[in-house]
Order: C-alpha cells, then structure tokens, then sequence
C-alpha cells in the first residue's frame, strides 16, 4: 500500500505547492507593479501548470518517458471528457462561446505537430524548440489581443488567485516554500507511480496517462464544478482549450528542451488517437454551437471511464 499512500501524498502536496508558488508570484509581481494582463497570462499560467511541469520533468529525468508524455496527453483527454462532463451533470451550459477561435487555432496546429513527434519515436531538442516557439507566438498573440482588456484581467485574476501576500517577508516565503515543495513532492509522486506500474506489470506510459493525468486534472475538475454550482461556467471551454495548448507547448516544449523524451509505442498505438478525437470533440462543441447537458455530459464520462478500461487492456 506504501506507493499508492506515497502516489495520493505527493500529489496532494503538488497540488498545495503550485497554489502557494503561484500566490507568492503573483504578490511579488505585484509588488513590482506588473499589469494583471501581464501577470495572468505568464505567472498564472505557468504557476497553475507547475505540478504538470515538475512531475514531466522529473519522469524525464528518471528515464519514465510513458510518465512524461503520458502525463501531457491524459491530462488533456481527461480535460475535455472529466473536466467539462462532470459539471455537465450539475448545470447545463452553452459551449457557444466568444474569443477562442484563435486559441482553438492555435490548439488544433500544436495538437497535429505533437501527434507527428509522437508517431517519430522521440521528442528531441529540435521538437521541443518548436513547441516552445509556438508557446511564444501564442503568448504574444494573446497579449496583442487583449491589452485593451486590463480589467477584466484583474477581475478575472482575482476569481483565480484568490487572495495574495503583500508582506515582503511573505512573499518571499511563499515563492521559496512553493519552489522546495514542487520537485520534492514531484519526486514522491513519479517515484510511487513507477512502482506501482511495477507491482502491476504493466508500461509507466499506461500509469502516465490515468492515475497521474487523473490526479493532475482533479483540481480543474474541482474548479468547474465549482463554478457549475454557482452558474459560472461561461469560460468552461476556453479554459479547457488554453489548457489543453500549454501542456502541450509550454510541458512537453520545457522538458525535451532539457532531456530528450522517448514514446512509449502504447502513446501512438492508441492514447494519442483519443487525445485527436477528444480535440475534434473540443473542436465540434463552440463551432456546432451545442449546449452541454446532462445527456452530453453523462456520456462524456462514459467515453472517458471506457477509455481508462480500454488503457488497461490494450
């Protein structure tokens, strides 16, 4: 039972420890009188993917390559079939939404480009350099394209932060404590995930893309069942679709730019198919105009807990 105690704690701590970097972050960048637009779209964005990031890396550090990009490309299944499926089932919401074309875009080119280095056996220094690249345009596009939005960005960075430290000495303990925490808590989690493959028999790239993608996706699950409960779910999807696009550029683009990552042969055999379908289905709701429901919402579940079984037994 230790590496599943040992697997719950790490990611436990993950997750407290990217919220507390993120919070020391945004209060010094405050400080340092940094716009909410500015702030939002770098630190936030960055700090909110912090524990996808640290666990990536320390996979790819430990030779877990199924880990590394197992955890990119679950992350995002379960992104579109849990993490809008789930608050489907407590409030109906319109998937027509405004401003995400371009960030859909922008998701469906880095989606095919990552599915091509997946299918060439290894993401590289050279791959990894043109997600980042992308990540640079993306950022940049969407600073251009927002600047005359400061304070929706305040408002909304607020909804997402929550309260910050503006003490000095605190926001100098919130970033140290965040920065210690994540790759120890990182370590505990990959290491227990890679036994637990172990006891089971079975590829850490089949870990990689359900227990870990499902524990890295449970606070933004968490997140919009929340906001389904107060009837706020009208950035549900371009949440998901911006999430989706950072974990592959900004995760995948950081960690091979560092170690070079091999593909487990299960990812192209049979995940990054239904990471492709998940992103049509992405693609289909705001296009189509659907509203997501009860109905849509139980059978995206469905989809999903089929596609964990399937992962089991492919």
């Amino acid at each position: 039972m230790l590496p599943y105690i040992f697997f719950v704690a790490g990611m436990v701590l993950l997750m407290v420890a990217g919220e507390i970097l993120v919070k020391g972050s945004v209060g010094l960048a405050t400080r340092l009188g940094i716009s909410p637009l500015v702030i939002g779209l770098t630190i936030v964005a960055f700090g909110t993917s912090a524990p996808e990031l640290v666990i990536s890396l320390d996979a790819a550090y430990s030779g877990s390559g199924g880990i590394a990009i197992g955890n990119v490309v679950g992350s995002n299944i379960a992104n579109v079939l849990l993490v809008l499926g789930a608050p489907a089932l407590i409030a109906s919401f319109s998937s027509a939404e405004t401003g995400i074309k371009r960030t859909l875009t922008f998701l469906i080119v880095v989606t095919a480009a990552f599915m091509f280095m997946l299918w060439r056996g290894t993401i590289g220094h050279l791959e990894a350099w043109i997600l980042i690249a992308c990540l640079v345009v993306f950022l940049v596009q969407q600073f251009l394209s927002s600047r005359g939005a400061e304070n929706g960005y305040a408002e909304e960075l607020e909804d997402e932060v929550g309260a910050v430290p503006s003490d000095s000495l605190k926001i100098a303990g919130y970033i140290l404590v965040g920065i210690v925490m994540l790759p120890l808590a990182a370590h505990l989690a990959v290491t227990a995930a890679i036994n637990i493959a172990t006891q089971w028999n079975i590829s850490d790239a089949v870990i990689g893309v359900t227990i870990v993608a499902l524990g890295t996706s449970l606070p933004e699950s968490a997140t919009t069942i929340s906001a389904a409960r107060n009837g706020s779910m009208s950035l549900g999807i371009g949440n998901v679709i911006g999430s989706n696009f950072f974990n592959i550029a900004a995760i995948i683009g950081i960690t091979g730019a560092i170690w070079p990552i091999p593909v487990d042969p299960h990812i192209v055999q049979f995940d990054m198919w239904v990471m492709a379908a998940t992103t049509i289905m992405l693609l289909a709701l705001p296009l189509l105009k659907l509203e997501i429901g009860k109905k849509a919402g139980t059978l995206m579940l469905s989809l999903y807990a089929a596609y964990i079984v399937t992962t089991f037994a492919v």
